[in-house]
């Protein structure tokens, strides 16, 4: 009959302006915003944590990627809390009208009707659960959310947000806060503490309410079971599992070195570092041991870096970031320091470079004045002719202040400067000789930075500690040939008792008024530099750095690797002959005034002119002499280029692109030299 026709269509056309008044009403939601703060996090250069920082709120609150989550953990949290999820458009009817029955049946809620959508959106919104307005409003909300984002990033921010206690939100939060990990792989018992949490997060916290929290997890692990996720054995074996009783530190590996790098990238959500997490934490570990056994007061820094890449893969600053007593929160690693005998090894490398000196050269150990400066020995007392080799083991000041004359401190600061470090002179103060005994004001890392320069063989590559700044080569530091007489030099040195001898080059500094103890080496791969003081440059009565610092560095080594890296060898190029084979300029060092006042039958350099700008194209370097008493010696930077030579008009291999320091020495011992740049082919 019509009027029952009428009437179906009634109820459609009723039907209809219901749905499209729905559908205005959920489009007409207001969203809360949802990309809430989340902590920096600080990752080593596998992905593992080294550090954590709470959002503003003092909110430990991490961002989760589902991919880290344990996806066994998150079938049992769906399934747990909302079997239909992924079906589901932000609402469940069944799981209401379910809960709604059973409210009706016992006279109380008995289970809970929300989707984790509406769970969500009562986060957002820091809503209630069980008024009815709050209810309606989540409903509408959860609907809205279903329609602007996909169900993982639904799930995402369930997981960023859910609060486990304290001020914990988010599940990579409370895994770290109550068991000292990442969630990517949980237990069931884990998995199921996590599920209940949420739901009572103060009134089932493990550590103020065991009970409670225990009979929640259980009845987790009950419901698994009953729905097919769990075994058995799986929950009778995590029925019996203990509850964490107290919350987790969360990671704070190199905390200086973090700080740093957040202060310069503010906002970052994420640094990712070139730092091996587990080395770290081992040199923070043998760092805090090392002061505790220097007494109190002192502080200690460490740094290692793989001199072949320039990635620094552990960065220690102080023994404890709060321990207040040894200043703590102080960077040693970048604090300014006089770095004793440290930079004794440089002025050696650059005196080899130039050919004044050999290894095996003789050099004179004896009172000396420049200008009313008279330095002296550590221990006050001379050798008289040592051999160079020997001069840098015992690190004897007398021969490397008359070096450094020859060179001139300003260019030492100058190769200091190019190979990456930014020492600091005293105010308004030019660079004298004290400069190669520790006057001048230096790091930690600006000296690691040089001495992987000269460990890498003279080419270095600037130190970094931040996986997204690319490699970048510095300047040539030394010439090949003398970096590894240095690293020949001071692998010799004997290591400290109990360690094993020739397989580390290494170098101790002791500034003056012991002040500061520092021990810096090398093998094939890596570079570790200590430094132990007090933070306020206070003296340390009898602190060396043979004694405190030397093995510190050993022993850091040894944690570092269970087998040293050999070291390269020698260059073509290098002169390795004894004593008595050296050329007769290159056996006794001699100031600059002997080696430069020639004599009227000494030998001249008619080609190439000091100061010349050659163009070889790769080719041979042709030689032209006059003078001087036959066989004649040339040297380049160092290098033995030709001995024997009769001829006073011949042709040496191409020294190489750059500048050279070419030295012609005749059977008497006469010299004469010449600076020249050597363009590179084709330009």
């Amino acid at each position: 009959m019509w009027y029952r026709g009428f009437a179906l269509a009634l109820l459609l056309a009723l039907a209809s302006a219901g749905l499209r008044g729905l559908d205005r009403w959920v489009a007409d939601t207001a969203l809360p915003v949802t990309l809430a703060e989340t902590s920096t996090e600080v990752l080593d250069r596998k992905g593992d944590l080294l550090r954590v920082y709470p959002v503003g709120t003092g909110i430990w609150r991490m961002a989760p990627q589902l991919e880290q989550v344990d996806p066994r953990f998150i079938a049992m949290l769906t399934t747990y809390e909302d079997r239909r999820f992924q079906s589901h458009a932000g609402v469940d009817p069944q799981a209401l009208l379910r809960a709604l029955g059973q409210a009706l049946w016992h006279g109380r809620t008995v289970s809970g009707g929300s989707t984790l959508t509406m769970q969500l959106a009562r986060l957002l919104e820091d809503g209630t659960t069980g008024a009815w307005a709050g209810k309606i409003r989540q409903m509408r909300l959860a609907l809205a959310l279903e329609r602007h984002l996909s169900k993982d990033q639904i799930l995402a921010l369930y997981l960023t947000h859910a609060p486990y206690g304290g001020n914990l939100e988010g599940i990579r939060a409370a895994s770290y806060a109550w068991f000292g990990r990442a969630p990517n792989r949980l237990t069931p018992s884990q998995a199921a503490l996590l599920i209940a949490l949420p739901q009572s997060p103060e009134r089932r916290r493990p550590d103020r309410a065991p009970v409670a929290a225990q009979a929640a997890r259980d009845r987790v692990l009950d419901r698994l079971a009953q729905a097919g996720l769990l075994t058995g054995a799986e929950v009778a074996m995590a029925s019996q599992a203990p509850l964490p009783s107290v919350m987790q530190p969360f990671p704070r590996l190199a905390p200086h070195l973090s700080d740093r790098l957040l202060a310069a990238r503010p906002g970052a959500a994420r640094l990712t570092l070139t730092l091996e997490g587990e080395v770290q934490a081992k040199m923070e570990q043998l760092v805090a041991e090392a002061a505790t056994r220097a007494g109190a007061r002192i502080s200690a820094a460490l740094l290692a870096v793989d001199h072949q890449t320039g990635e620094i893969i552990a960065s220690v600053g102080s023994p404890a970031y709060a321990d207040s007593a040894r200043q703590g929160f102080v960077d040693m690693t970048q604090a300014l320091r006089s770095p004793g005998s440290t930079l004794k090894p440089l002025v050696y490398g650059m005196a080899f470079e130039a050919g004044l000196v050999h290894p095996e050269s003789l050099i004179h150990d004896g009172p000396i004045d420049f200008d009313g400066y008279a330095p002296q020995n550590f221990d006050g007392a001379f050798r008289g002719d040592i051999r160079v080799r020997q001069a840098l083991q015992l690190s004897l000041n007398i021969p490397v202040v008359r070096l450094t004359r020859e060179i001139g401190p300003a260019k030492l600061l100058a190769r200091l400067r190019q190979g990456g470090a930014q020492p600091q002179l005293p105010a308004s103060d030019k660079p004298g000789l004290a400069i190669s005994l520790g006057g001048i004001g230096t790091s930690l890392q600006d000296l690691v930075q040089v001495y992987a320069g000269i460990a890498a063989g003279g080419q270095g590559v600037a130190l970094r500690s931040d996986q997204t700044v690319t490699r970048r080569p510095l300047p040539r530091l030394l010439s090949e040939e003398a970096a590894w007489h240095l690293g020949d030099i001071l692998c010799g040195l004997a290591p400290p008792a109990g360690a094993r001898a020739g397989v580390l080059a290494y170098k101790t500094g002791t500034s003056y008024g012991h002040r500061d103890a520092w021990a810096i080496g090398w093998d094939g791969r890596h570079v570790i530099g200590v430094w132990l003081g007090r933070a306020d440059g206070t003296p340390v009565p009898g602190a060396f750095g043979g004694d405190l610092a030397a093995p510190l560095l050993f022993e850091a080594f040894g944690r570092l690797k269970p087998e040293m890296t050999p070291f390269a060898p020698p260059p073509a190029a290098t002169l390795l002959v004894g004593a008595a084979e050296l050329p007769l300029p290159l056996r006794r060092f001699r100031p600059r005034d002997a080696v430069f006042d020639a004599a009227a039958d000494a030998p001249q350099l008619l080609f190439p002119p000091d100061g010349a700008h050659l163009a070889l194209e790769g080719g041979p370097l042709v030689v032209k002499l006059r003078g001087g008493l036959a066989p004649f010696a040339l040297l380049a930077d160092g290098r033995v280029l030709t001995k024997g030579q009769r001829r006073r008009e011949f042709e040496v291999p191409n020294p190489g692109q750059g500048f050279s320091s070419l030295v012609v020495v005749d059977s008497a011992g006469q010299s004469a030299r010449a600076g020249v740049e050597i363009d590179a082919p084709g330009l």
